[in-house]
């Protein structure tokens, strides 16, 4: 497939924004998860439903709530910008965040069903023999749940490739700037001559994914049976 500078750009942004996105949302998403798997506390269940929302919403109402949140007159949106000089609205990391918000669900559940998964005799033991919790959590629950964090991980990459809906509402398609994959599909299909863009974009979309799930796949088994966690 020969591929044009417009659509290297786009492709090249669209990996950019699923990779900032996942690395964003990676650390937050393993402490959620452990404190769903491990703690019982007073408003668990309506944490783990708005963490579950992105998955229910409708995209464009994820996008337009990021955008009063994190839009230039937004109250999260003028704090970046003031403090850390970050913009969101219209900018590749808006980009990258909304992506981030899509794929954090699938993040947060793929790994709390991993440390639900493990033998909590395990922890308890350690604790037993004078390890503290960071402790049992870095030597024991996180190595443990490192399967399940593979796959979280590309299943939120993955999400993150294919985000349309939020991205668009959030940071419109600007090429260059904010026009990724799905971006460029879709513009492409509103040109009468563009359905061989579509069409070359589609099935790269298609390959990357494949690839990425395939590859996840081969480092949780291989991790899996290092650990001897493998069934």
């Amino acid at each position: 497939m020969h591929f044009s500078d417009d659509e290297w750009v786009a492709i090249a942004l669209s990996l950019k924004v699923a990779a900032l996105a996942v690395s964003i949302s990676l650390p937050l998403g393993i402490a959620i998860a452990w404190l769903l798997a491990r703690r019982e506390f007073f408003g668990k269940s309506l944490l783990s439903a708005i963490i579950s929302l992105p998955l229910i919403l409708p995209p464009v109402v994820t996008g337009y709530l990021l955008l009063v949140a994190f839009g230039r007159k937004g109250v999260l949106g003028i704090f970046f910008e003031q403090t850390f000089g970050l913009v969101f609205s219209f900018r590749w990391t808006g980009a990258a965040l909304a992506a981030a918000v899509m794929g954090f669900p699938l993040l947060v559940q793929t790994i709390r069903i991993s440390m639900e998964a493990i033998d909590q005799r395990l922890e308890a033991a350690a604790g037993t023999l004078g390890a503290n919790p960071v402790w049992v959590f870095f030597t024991i629950t996180l190595p443990l749940s490192l399967p399940g964090i593979i796959a979280g991980t590309v299943l939120a990459f993955a999400r993150s490739l294919g985000e349309f809906g939020a991205t668009i509402t959030f940071v419109s398609a600007i090429p260059g700037e904010t026009q990724t994959l799905a971006s460029a599909i879709s513009a492409a299909l509103q040109d009468p001559e563009g359905e061989p863009e579509a069409w070359r974009l589609t099935v790269l979309s298609i390959l990357i994914s494949f690839a990425a799930i395939f590859l996840s796949g081969f480092v949780s088994r291989f991790v899996a049976r290092r650990l001897g966690t493998a069934p």
